[in-house]
Formats: structure tokens, C-alpha cells, sequence
């Protein structure tokens, strides 16, 4: 099977999933969208309202920021790939519990990365940070915020990868605080540097 065939094998597994009570009170699964082949991936927490409605990643009022973040650094998001650490909305947007990431990353996102290999993973937001940045072998990180986090350039191994990972604080909470807007803007710009300079060059494991 090609890897588009795969990555769709993967998004039809998600839309009937029933691995954790998360699929109880969705109307649709989001797999994830965009570019397989990119060298860009961005990983959110969980899909919200309008995410729930069209089964599409940051299709709401956040995906607005991000899209706009994306134009302002001349990166299509035709470009990128798109996903979630969890495929379906928690109830009234809570949080997704340890158990529901535990469970859809397994079975899910983690194969999705095997395909997709991207250089660059973005992370968006706490949870989504915790899990690359663990599961990259940083243990040793405790993850109360994104605050202490965000502005670094993580360069690590991810499963069998060589990866850069850049967490950022989820485009909601410009939404909720106009004064993460230009952190997030400055994250973006982290991004566009990282892409420029990364272009053919192999990745060291290192945090700078």
C-alpha cells in the first residue's frame, strides 16, 4: 500500500473508533488533514466544537489564528499536516485525560508520524508538548505549562526519527489572553528559521 493508502487506512480506523468513551457523544472523528509528504507537522490537543462538526482539525475560531500565524510566515497550510493528540471532542471541551492520550496516540498519532516523517513537529499547546516531548525521551521535563517550554527548539529522536520539536501555546489562547498573540507570533517566526536552516542538514539530539 502507498503511504497515502496507510495514512487513510489510519483516518478510517478513527472514524469508528470506540477504544476509549471519548467516541460516546462525537459526531465526528478528526483523523487530521493536509500535505503527507511535508516536512511539517502540527499536533493539537483535541478537536473542538466545529472540529467535531465538519471531522476537520482547527476548522473554529482557533483555526483562524492558526491560519493567519501560517500566512504571516508564507507557510500554506496546503503545506502542512495537521492533527491532534486525541481524534474526538472531549465533553464540553475539557481537557483529554491521560488515559484517552495514552490510548489515541498508540493506536493513532504515532503511526501517523512513522508515515508522514516529518522534520519539524510543532507542538500546540500543553498536552500535545508533554507527550512528543516524553515520548522523545525527556522524561525528566515536568510539564505544568507550556510557558517554561515554548521559544526552544527541541532537536531529538521521535520513535526512529530525527526530529526538531517546537512547542508553542494553542492558537485558543490568543482567544482567551490577546497577550499570548505575540508570543505566538514570535514562535512562527522560530518556525520559518528552523525551516530555512534546516534544509539538508541531518539533526543533532540537543535542546537549545
Amino acid at each position: 500500500m502507498s503511504k497515502a493508502e496507510l495514512l487513510e487506512k489510519i483516518a478510517d480506523e478513527v472514524r469508528v473508533c470506540v477504544k476509549c468513551p471519548l467516541w460516546k457523544g462525537r459526531k465526528k472523528a478528526v483523523p487530521g488533514e493536509g500535505n503527507i509528504n511535508t516536512s511539517v507537522l502540527f499536533v493539537g490537543e483535541a478537536p473542538g466544537y466545529w472540529e467535531d462538526m465538519k471531522g476537520l482539525p482547527f476548522v473554529g475560531a482557533a483555526g483562524k489564528v492558526l491560519d493567519s500565524l501560517l500566512y504571516k510566515i508564507g507557510l500554506p497550510r496546503e503545506h502542512v499536516f495537521i492533527t491532534n493528540v486525541v481524534k474526538c471532542r472531549p465533553p464540553g471541551n475539557r481537557e483529554p485525560k491521560t488515559n484517552e492520550i495514552k490510548t489515541c496516540t498508540s493506536l493513532y498519532l504515532d503511526r501517523q508520524i512513522a508515515l508522514i516523517q516529518p522534520k519539524i513537529i510543532v507542538t500546540l499547546g500543553r498536552h500535545s508538548t508533554a507527550y512528543i516531548l516524553s515520548k522523545a525521551g525527556f522524561e525528566t521535563v515536568t510539564i505544568e505549562g507550556i510557558t517554561q517550554l515554548r521559544g526552544k527548539v527541541y532537536r531529538t529522536r521521535f520513535q526512529d526519527l530525527l526530529v526538531t520539536v517546537i512547542p508553542m501555546y494553542h492558537p485558543a489562547a490568543v482567544l482567551h489572553n490577546p497577550k499570548y498573540k505575540e508570543a505566538l507570533e514570535n514562535d512562527f517566526q522560530l518556525l520559518k528559521n528552523q525551516l530555512q536552516k534546516n534544509r539538508g542538514k541531518r539533526l543533532p539530539c540537543s535542546v537549545s
